[in-house]
């Protein structure tokens, strides 16, 4: 199963990305997360992240990357629903292995609290390791 989070891309270069997620009161992981206040959990804030540098990879016809590794992860304020997470994404380079590495930030977008970073970070991208088969 797969779910897209990205909304929007607003910009996209060959290094950089700049992307968005809006947080609807009707999602459903926001009735567990939490019931009486309901936010945007951690790690769907990365998974906004993963999915725009993914799309960076494909664009250079990269593909089946997954998540490697999370350094130096900050997180701010909280996005609640009705509020905007932008993020914008930097490659960096190639790194080990043949993963790729980024820096990442999130920024809130509407609500009382505009423009505040929700998280940054920088971030490692790996190929999908197959499985072998018996």
């Amino acid at each position: 199963m797969q779910f897209t989070f990205l909304d929007n891309v607003t910009e996209q270069s060959e290094d950089r990305i700049r992307a968005s997620k809006l947080v609807r009161a009707e999602e459903e992981y926001l009735a567990d997360h939490f019931p009486s206040f309901p936010i945007l959990p951690g790690v769907l804030m990365i998974e906004v992240l993963v999915q725009a540098a993914r799309r960076l990879l494909e664009a250079r016809g990269l593909e089946r990357f997954v998540l490697g590794e999370v350094k130096a992860l900050k997180y701010g304020s909280m996005v609640k629903p009705g509020e905007t997470l932008e993020v914008d994404v930097e490659l960096l380079g190639e790194g080990e292995s043949g993963g790729w590495n980024f820096r990442g930030k999130g920024t809130l977008g509407g609500g009382e609290n505009d423009g505040e970073t929700v998280l940054s970070g920088r971030f490692t991208m790996r190929p999908v390791r197959d499985t072998p088969t018996a």
